[in-house]
């Protein structure tokens, strides 16, 4: 099993890159020898639902996609991250049925969150209903009706096919147990999804709760640590709460660059960005584009509401006929204390710089020279626009950044120029040990510009870049040459 190591990951699904592992590794093979070094393979076991997020068992690979020997052949050759619900389950899971079959007798009851048992009262007040933070317009729960008959309401932050678990059950340990340590044989990187909402109190918000959202990254920690597994929480909320996760040496994510980033190439700004380069946290995987949407909460107080207004009406507005198409409200959360609000923007990052190569070029480069290791999504790494033929036919709002390519497609992407500049880029990035050292973020230039410098010895590169013009440079030394533009 490969380490982690400061090499570009990919994040895709098991079959969007053809139709298996199989084919998705003979595509990395063939067409991103170099370009790539890490994979995040999603959920590739059986699911019920969310496209592999609601998880039945971690025991097998799901038949359609390989096996574990696919796993364990990718694993070899690149170092891998897997993800692990941590907050919630299947409702097709052995647990949750035999919990519906045997009710009070089952040995996974207390697994499971009951929302009556869960408020003091038996119910939420008004107020303690109102500081939720929440996914859904109703209430987060769902009510199951057991074999005996009882009718049961459960905690259900996210969607029909999955339901929350209680990270301190005896039952849920053994379960993170048994799974997390057989993760970890294959990965050495696991994602732990929708970390910040297992963290439940009555009286609070329910996410990112203090100090028991430590608690529950212990136990779910436990099982890792004998084989050195590390992890990766996945939370979609202000940059504060990245900060606090980095500040106790954890991996976290940069969430609030692909706004900024966004911000800065419409409105030929740096400003911002260049503050958030000087203090974000430097053991990150960065991001521009994911499989969810482009996130919105995450930036909130490194842009102003105005700002963040800008890059959401620009990218909505181009979406607009589009709308009878969406089942459900896109990308919306509530709030502790306030209204709905729409946290994620649903757009591939290539249409949200409206399908301009010189930008979706400067976007990606700045990604590649910002600290920590950039994580390229798969549409973004064949700069996909959107699919908006699969928005009108699934009505989903996320399928739009979710296109599944045929091996054909691929050959015909991967051929376009600025793609193929890019990889060229992607492949110094990996392998020049300049990035391996210290960063320099130039604070004498002009609002506008930007500079980047890594220096490792006597390695040294430097990104110079004008986000009005979209033109950039790169300089960098080796033993022999000096001044070397690439």
């Amino acid at each position: 099993m490969k380490k982690i190591q400061n090499e570009i990951m990919l994040i895709t699904y098991s079959d969007s890159m053809g139709g298996n592992l199989k084919e998705l590794y003979e595509v990395l093979d063939k067409h991103f020898q170099g370009i790539i070094g890490g994979v995040h393979i999603l959920p590739f076991y059986p699911s019920s639902g969310d496209r592999g997020f609601a998880v039945i068992n971690y025991d097998i690979v799901d038949p359609a996609f390989g096996d574990w020997d696919d796993i364990r052949k990718f694993s070899e050759k690149y170092y891998l991250m897997a993800d692990f619900m941590i907050n919630h389950v299947s409702i097709r899971s052995e647990e949750f049925k035999d919990y519906m079959k045997n009710g009070d007798s089952s040995p996974y009851r207390e697994m499971f969150i009951h929302w009556n048992e869960f408020w003091p009262n038996g119910e939420p007040t008004e107020e303690e209903l109102e500081a939720l933070y929440r996914r859904k317009l109703q209430g987060p729960y769902k009510e199951f009706t057991r074999q005996d008959g009882k009718v049961v309401k459960l905690w259900n932050t996210f969607f029909e096919e999955q339901v929350d678990v209680n990270p301190w059950a005896q039952a849920t340990k053994d379960y993170f147990k048994r799974n997390l340590e057989h993760l970890a044989q294959y990965v050495p990187l696991i994602r732990f999804d929708a970390f910040a909402y297992a963290s439940k109190k009555p009286g609070t918000s329910c996410f990112f709760v203090e100090p028991e959202v430590w608690d529950v990254l212990d136990i779910g920690m436990e099982p890792l640590r004998a084989h050195g597994t590390e992890m990766l929480p996945e939370i979609h909320e202000n940059y504060k709460v990245q900060l606090k996760m980095a500040e106790k040496g954890h991996w976290v994510y940069d969430f609030a660059l692909p706004m900024l980033m966004l911000h800065g190439l419409m409105t030929g700004r740096t400003d911002r960005l260049i503050h958030w380069l000087k203090t974000c946290p430097r053991k990150q995987f960065t991001t521009l584009d994911t499989h969810d949407g482009i996130g919105v909460v995450d930036v909130a107080g490194l842009l102003d509401e105005n700002e963040i207004d800008l890059v959401r009406e620009r990218i909505n507005q181009k979406l607009e006929v589009t709308q009878k198409y969406i089942q459900k409200p896109a990308g919306m959360v509530k709030m502790s204390g306030s209204k709905m609000k729409q946290y994620q923007l649903m757009s591939t990052y290539y249409s949200a710089l409206d399908e301009n190569e010189e930008a979706y070029m400067l976007a990606r480069i700045v990604q590649l020279f910002a600290p920590g290791i950039p994580q390229v999504y798969y549409v973004g790494l064949l700069a996909g626009e959107n699919d908006i033929e699969s928005l009108k036919r699934i009505g989903e709002p996320r399928s739009i950044n979710r296109h599944n390519y045929t091996r054909a497609e691929i050959e015909d992407r991967v051929k376009l120029p600025m793609l193929q500049r890019l990889y060229e880029i992607m492949r110094f990035r990996n392998t020049y040990p300049a990035f391996d050292g210290t960063i320099e973020i130039d604070e004498e230039l002009e609002n506008g510009k930007l500079g980047i410098t890594w220096i490792n010895q006597e390695y040294r590169t430097t990104l110079r870049a004008d986000f009005r013009t979209k033109e950039y440079e790169i300089t960098y030394l080796d033993h022999n040459k000096e001044g070397i533009v690439l």
